[in-house]
């Protein structure tokens, strides 16, 4: 006898954990009741997708709201919808470029109650690591955050300073002793410095000239002092937006070593490369910049070897003056890239020139990214027990990128007149479908998590 349900989505392709295959998923009361054959789908409301692909719902760990603070920048409800829209059913939102920064706890209580009604989806939250608030953190973890995260470079905003070797080793112990991961942007100064002074007089419109302004070298060396102190403290670090492929054998050591080191890359260093970009285009400007043709192959050869375990959006807008795309000034431009509606078109695109499949994609958007933020018992994965976050999506479908076609809140992006394939069909937030061809639900459905709630 089946358990009783409330729902049944079926497919001819389920992305499963062990691998695509015909099913029918069973909800009830927002959870996945059981996985059963294809034509084993009576009970409750049936919702079969035929050939679309069934998988679980996109966890990107990466994201940038800003909300308080820097609304005009973005905001909980357009993030949250462009989310949908694009097949993620959880997000993770970085401590900055909020007002005030994560940091605190009353900076938590204040970005929750921003947040509060208007997500689509579900949403979690890190905190920072700043010079000075060591003794912040464990209130921040026992109030919900799933990790912490610094700059070992200037982030930009003045809210978020970086941190040195210094205030690591004040504060990768705390963390050690939460378990608590540190999520870190692995840039060091100095590199960077040297950098600035050999690109005196050059052309700032010139985009060689912007990555010369930030080596791989800057990554090399940031990720050999975060390793060393991994080894010091055993403190669980993450490797954000990795872009230079020179740290990976780093990497390999490190894991072979038994240290808890894990590392994301983004859809941007996949999918271009430095060749694409012209004179003066600076909505491709990020940090670290987007480099060669033969270091993005490297990024998916680590993706495939698993030394990179995930990809995640760094989705970091701004208003569009804010990218100097009149002057075309590399180091006047805010460097981040808007993506977060676009990332399972852009990486199936590729992956599938390569001969992956949506098993690839799922353990590199869901698994992998849940696992990261502690959610692997709810989220990431189509098993009975979890939330059923679902996204429904044809693999053949065409996605032109346009600016009616995008919900985030400004529409400037680097991905802009881009044909990929990838349609997200429909998106189900722990049972509730939230998007469907183009609509949303007539109201948000998105939870707020918290670590340690149930």
């Amino acid at each position: 006898m089946h358990p009783p349900a409330d729902l049944v989505i079926r497919s001819r392709r389920v992305v499963l954990p062990d691998g695509m295959r015909p099913a029918a998923v069973r909800i009830s009361d927002g959870l996945i009741a059981s996985v059963d054959s294809y034509d084993d789908a009576q009970g409750g409301t049936v919702v079969d997708v035929g050939d679309a692909i069934v998988m679980p719902g996109l966890v990107d760990t990466h994201v940038h709201v800003n909300e308080p603070g820097r609304t005009e920048w973005e905001g909980w409800e357009t993030a949250t919808r462009a989310a949908a829209a694009g097949g993620v059913t959880t997000l993770i939102e970085m401590p900055l470029n909020s007002i005030p920064a994560t940091t605190t706890v009353p900076a938590l209580t204040a970005k929750v109650a921003e947040a509060w009604s208007k997500c689509s989806v579900d949403v979690g939250f890190w905190g920072g690591v700043v010079p000075g608030n060591a003794s912040d953190l464990p209130a921040l973890w026992e109030a919900g955050v799933f990790g912490f995260k610094c700059f070992l470079a200037p982030s930009g905003v003045d809210e978020f300073q970086h941190v040195t070797e210094a205030d690591l080793r004040l504060a990768m112990p705390v963390l050690a002793q939460l378990g608590a991961p540190l999520l870190v942007h692995a840039e060091l100064p100095a590199p960077l410095e040297r950098a600035a002074a050999s690109i005196a007089g050059m052309d700032p419109r010139s985009y060689a000239t912007y990555v010369r302004s930030r080596p791989p070298e800057a990554e090399v060396e940031a990720i050999e002092l975060v390793i060393r102190l991994c080894r010091e403290f055993g403190t669980r670090v993450h490797l954000v937006h990795l872009a230079a492929t020179n740290a990976l054998p780093l990497l390999r050591d490190a894991r072979a070593e038994g240290l808890p080191v894990t590392v994301e890359t983004c859809p941007h260093y996949l999918h271009f490369a430095d060749d694409d970009i012209a004179e003066g285009a600076t909505e491709f400007k990020c940090a670290p910049p987007i480099r060669g043709r033969g270091n993005q192959q490297g990024l998916w050869d680590g993706l495939a070897a698993g030394d990179i375990d995930l990809v995640a959006s760094d989705h970091s807008p701004c208003p569009p003056e804010m990218k100097a795309r009149e002057s075309g000034d590399w180091f006047a431009a805010w460097g981040g890239i808007a993506s977060l509606q676009l990332g399972l078109p852009v990486m199936w695109s590729a992956a599938g020139e390569r001969g992956m499949g949506p098993e690839h994609i799922a353990r590199w958007m869901s698994a992998a990214p849940a696992r990261l933020a502690g959610l692997q018992a709810r989220k990431g994965a189509i098993a009975p027990g979890l939330d059923a976050d679902l996204v429904v999506w044809d693999p053949d479908g065409q996605v032109r990128v346009s600016p009616e076609m995008l919900h985030h809140r400004h529409k400037l992006t680097p991905y802009a007149g881009g044909l990929f394939s990838g349609e997200v069909l429909a998106t189900y937030v722990r049972g509730t479908r939230v998007y469907h061809r183009g609509r949303f639900a007539a109201a948000p459905a998105g939870r707020l998590l918290l670590r340690g709630d149930a």
